[in-house]
């Protein structure tokens, strides 16, 4: 017999009463209220609830990818839930827009008032930074300290919990690393590819030095930049040279994984490899988004206060 339960109610479903009551500006408590210091708050609040959302995805995809083998299956979820994020991440930045029809002098209104408090503060940003791959030393230092450090000892406490969890770049290696076909049934992909490579660079060579419209010099400064590029090509079949890119922070997958991943980008019309070709590009796209969702916060704050130091005491435009 099913449990009778009471109806379900729109607003206390959503918790309404507790979302629509939570925005305080400081200016009223201060007996000035400023105008858009509650877009302020709701902005930044819809940004924090977004992040959420792309932690609980994240947090999904972990655990899917944990085990030694991730079933077939949930690749296509996989896939989904990282389609998601990068939509999250569009709408997030299309906030943005709403943000600037704040003027820099209705920002002046109550900027003073949220000293020292920063967006540099978000917790679940740094979660979601942790989470997918974003190492210690990679981090800028925040006036000169670690960026923990701007944090209360509980939410400290917190962002570690996620450095010390395993990533899902971490994850992600792994599961490249475990790419069948690299060789098959006397079918050599690497030592393919390198032949490839190599007939592909002895031809740009000849095409730069049988240029008749190019001067000595300039054959000698595209051959020079030519010569680069063979020895970043050389890296992928040479263990040691890609060690050193990996120890010197030029390159971050292991030989194996970067292997794995060149062969589904190559192959990926190949029904087996659609979909992890599939995951390879939202992952490169969740990446690139938050590039842009950056860009637009350091733009957006040099609209506001210009070279000004950040509330959180950072140089602000310049530090972001």
């Amino acid at each position: 017999m099913k449990k009778s339960r009471e109806p379900l109610y729109y607003s206390e479903y959503l918790q309404l009463e507790k979302i629509l009551s939570s925005q305080l500006p400081k200016s009223v408590e201060e007996n000035n209220p400023a105008h858009d210091e509650t877009l302020f708050i709701i902005i930044h609040q819809a940004y924090e609830l977004w992040f959420k959302q792309i932690l609980h995805e994240i947090d999904s995809i972990i655990d899917m990818f944990k085990n030694d083998y991730v079933n077939e299956e949930y690749l296509g979820v996989i896939i989904t839930r990282l389609r998601r994020i990068t939509l999250v991440q569009k709408v997030m930045i299309e906030q943005f827009n709403i943000m600037e029809t704040m003027t820099p002098l209705d920002f002046l209104d109550f900027r003073d008032l949220l000293v020292p408090a920063s967006g540099f503060q978000s917790v679940q940003f740094r979660m979601i930074e942790n989470k997918l791959g974003l190492q210690k030393d990679e981090r800028l230092k925040y006036n000169r300290s670690v960026y923990s450090q701007a944090l209360s000892q509980e939410h400290q406490e917190t962002v570690k919990k996620s450095e010390d969890e395993i990533s899902l770049f971490n994850l992600l290696e792994k599961w490249l690393e475990r790419t069948p076909f690299l060789n098959f049934q006397g079918f050599n992909f690497l030592e393919t590819y390198k032949e490839t490579v190599e007939k592909m660079l002895n031809n740009d060579e000849s095409i730069i030095r049988s240029n008749p419209t190019l001067t000595e010099e300039e054959i000698g400064k595209q051959i020079n930049e030519l010569e680069k590029t063979r020895e970043n090509f050389s890296a992928l079949f040479d263990e040691d040279k890609h060690n050193l890119l990996v120890k010197t922070g030029q390159r971050r997958l292991s030989l194996k994984a970067t292997h794995a991943a060149l062969f589904i980008n190559l192959y990926r019309d190949q029904p087996i490899l659609h979909l992890p070709y599939n995951l390879l590009s939202y992952l490169l796209s969740i990446d690139e988004l938050f590039s842009t969702w950056r860009y637009r916060h350091a733009m957006m704050v040099h609209r506001m206060i210009g070279t000004k130091i950040g509330t959180g005491g950072s140089s602000g435009y310049n530090y972001l």
